[in-house]
């Protein structure tokens, strides 16, 4: 059987989303594309970076940048909803930009993938603790760290996370402390952290659900 390979471009709010969610996106394609009655190679995501303006110009910008950097056939677009519900997002963001994609008539990408993260990026960090507590190279438990909610329950996770390295750092002596930033972690968290614990996470089950939808747009899946 023929192999069908797809170029996916990325599109995210800012470089540190990129390191985190590059390897995430990649692997829930290739999972996802084991359900297409085809053969289906996932290439390297390509990183869109483009001048910024409002949301749904950009999303314009990346997708025609993409077909005409790297010919990419499908373009993940992630923003963080910034809150505890994607719902004001999908409708002031997402919503306009996938309408005006479909009404544009030059040379662009046309196939979308949101990605939204309730919250913020970080609240994926969350869903596996014992790995991010490996990352941060810490045996204190969940509750000395700040980390007994579920991921989605901490309004800003981000600063979550970098309490909880604070707290593991204290009581080290300089020597043995490491000067380990939130920064450090968004890359090695994004190609370690198994899918499983991800789809525990509705917002990413919705992305899942939305690389469904641009797979049957492409007549991969049925």
């Amino acid at each position: 059987m023929p192999t069908t390979q797809l170029l996916i471009g990325l599109y995210t709010e800012g470089p540190t989303d990129i390191r985190f969610l590059g390897n995430i996106i990649k692997r829930t394609f290739d999972e996802v594309c084991f359900e297409c009655s085809q053969m289906i190679e996932i290439l390297d995501i390509q990183t869109i970076n483009i001048s910024k303006s409002s949301f749904v110009e950009d999303v314009l910008n990346a997708s025609r940048q993409g077909v005409e950097d790297f010919g990419i056939i499908l373009l993940c677009v992630h923003v963080d909803a910034d809150n505890s519900s994607d719902r004001n997002v999908y409708q002031n963001k997402i919503t306009p930009a996938l309408s005006a994609i479909a009404n544009a008539e030059d040379d662009m990408c046309k196939i979308i993938v949101p990605v939204v993260p309730v919250q913020m990026t970080e609240a994926w960090m969350l869903a596996d603790k014992d790995l991010l507590k490996r990352n941060m190279g810490t045996n204190r438990n969940d509750q000395e760290l700040g980390l007994y909610k579920t991921p989605e329950q901490y309004s800003d996770p981000k600063v979550t996370i970098q309490n909880a390295i604070r707290i593991a750092q204290q009581g080290r002596t300089r020597r043995r402390r490491k000067e380990l930033t939130i920064s450090d972690l968004y890359l090695s968290m994004g190609q370690s952290i198994p899918i499983d614990k991800l789809k525990k996470i509705p917002s990413y089950i919705r992305f899942r659900d939305n690389v469904r939808v641009a797979l049957r747009q492409l007549n991969y899946l049925y």
